[in-house]
């Protein structure tokens, strides 16, 4: 007797412990971890080779991948202004790459996806690249985020060699780069000035990641992890170099897998996986002049910074466990600007009154593929130049040029030769029986042509085209500039 009572105390206590760490709101908590210049083809489930990412594979496995999931624009700050603000990047002010010199960021004026989740009474922590401005206050904690920790752009804005981590000579074009600061709030926490600041970098933000799950597990949370990996210069932790078979790359990207398997089994330990949105894609697509120390993507035309499916059809998996049918693959079109509509309906967020460029897939992430939310993609890059756009199964192609990969690539990081291209008429691809853009059937369907040039017209109008000579449309917004 005096043993049951005994084993009852205890059955009670477990009881007990386990509904202090259950969560008493019924809005999820949502975890989206973003990977830089990582290419289609760089997950074991869309076809990596020479690595494996099991965390991943069975993330896809529990929940649902997208195949034709595009990125906001092929490049950096641009792709981050998309996925936090719901707007093409040129709506914004955004292109390209924000650097060291650059005195323009992320305006205050647009609502990012982290103040949707701060007004509704959750907490927010950003650990990892922000590259929307790099001033007070363009920084996280000021557009939403009670808590960050990392690199303000790109891993390679630093006075370094990308190879070697030694110091590089002024002629080598870095002139005025500073060392590469690691900020902690709105403070300047320490400089990376070797490979191993380097290689510290995804384990201190999964590390944070897991930290902030820990201490927010009783209320919702927003938590946004953009790994500074794959980014050349390459980084990584002793427990994984040297772990793969394709090399440093492929060590990398084994550890960011590695990543997602710890911020998961947080989840687990919690007791709150089952009530967390959790989302992992990348930026844009590879930086294949890296040769060796780029990723692939896999089969697709070209990569980074260009508008052909390389530089934006990007890996996209959601688990949401009881809503997302496990072990799915959604196959219509989606775009990282639908993250913001999406999660506000789910959660019940109020958007701002700003015009946005993202559409509720909700139907998708709920298994409804029947439902064919958004319609169209449009491919801005470099300026303001709409380079492409798709429409369904369908993509024309307008005339621009592009620094094109399709010469020798660089190896073990050194940088390789690109070449310039034109397309000098519009081409049309059939997405369905040619992804990687090889047969340009223009000719044979005309109609669909004619069909693709209406919406053109219409963003062209909106949102302008510096291919055509257009700067600004009707309804751009100006990016946020320094005030003091």
């Amino acid at each position: 007797m005096k043993n049951l009572i005994i084993l009852s105390l205890l059955s009670a206590l477990v009881a007990s412990c386990t509904q202090t760490t259950k969560q008493t709101s019924d809005k999820p908590n949502v975890v989206i971890v973003f990977i830089d210049d990582e290419g289609y083809g760089d997950v074991g489930v869309y076809g990596a080779t020479g690595f494996e990412t099991p965390h991943l594979d069975q993330m896809a496995s529990k929940g649902m991948r997208f195949t034709n999931f595009y990125s906001a624009q092929p490049v950096c700050s641009a792709s981050r202004a998309g996925l936090l603000t719901g707007c093409y990047p040129n709506r914004i002010g955004f292109s390209g790459a924000l650097f060291p010199r650059d005195t323009i960021g992320i305006n205050s004026k647009e609502l990012t996806i982290a103040e949707l989740f701060k007004e509704q009474g959750y907490a927010t922590a950003c650990f990892g690249k922000w590259h929307l401005g790099w001033q007070k206050e363009f920084l996280p904690l000021q557009h939403g985020f009670d808590e960050y920790t990392g690199i303000p752009y790109s891993n390679d804005m630093w006075p370094n060699s990308n190879v070697t981590g030694e110091p590089l000579p002024k002629v080598e074009g870095r002139e005025g780069y500073p060392e590469l600061p690691l900020i902690v709030g709105n403070e300047v926490s320490e400089t990376i000035t070797d490979m191993k600041g380097q290689d510290k970098l995804t384990t201190l933000y999964t590390e944070k990641a897991v930290d902030f799950i820990n201490r927010n597990a009783k209320d919702p949370f927003f938590l946004y992890v953009p790994h500074t990996m794959a980014h050349i210069p390459l980084g990584v932790s002793d427990k994984f170099r040297g772990k793969s078979e394709q090399g440093l790359y492929g060590d990398v990207m084994m550890e960011v897998d590695w990543s997602v398997g710890e911020i998961q089994k947080a989840l687990e330990i919690n007791n709150i996986a089952d009530n967390t949105i959790f989302i992992f894609t990348t930026d844009n697509g590879p930086w294949l002049n890296y040769g060796n120390h780029a990723g692939s993507a896999g089969g697709l035309r070209e990569g980074k910074t260009t508008s052909w499916e390389g530089g934006q059809r990007v890996p996209f998996i959601i688990r949401w466990p009881g809503k997302t049918p496990e072990g799915t693959v959604c196959n219509k079109l989606s775009n990282a600007v639908d993250l913001l509509p999406t999660l506000a309906s789910i959660t019940n967020g109020k958007l701002s009154d700003n015009k946005i460029d993202g559409v509720d897939v909700t139907s998708l992430w709920t298994g409804d593929f029947k439902s064919e939310p958004r319609e169209t993609v449009l491919y801005y890059h470099g300026k303001n130049n709409l380079n492409a756009v798709r429409k369904g199964n369908w993509k024309l192609v307008l005339p621009h040029t592009w620094a094109s990969y399709n010469t020798e690539p660089g190896n073990d990081g050194n940088w390789g030769r690109r070449i310039k291209m034109t397309v000098e008429t519009p081409e049309l691809y059939n997405m369905m029986r040619d992804p990687g853009e090889q047969y340009n059937v223009i000719e044979y369907h005309p109609e669909k042509a004619r069909e693709i040039m209406e919406v053109v017209e219409k963003a062209r109008q909106e949102l302008g085209d510096l291919n055509v000579g257009i700067a600004k449309g009707s309804e751009n917004r100006e990016i946020g500039k320094v005030t003091n």
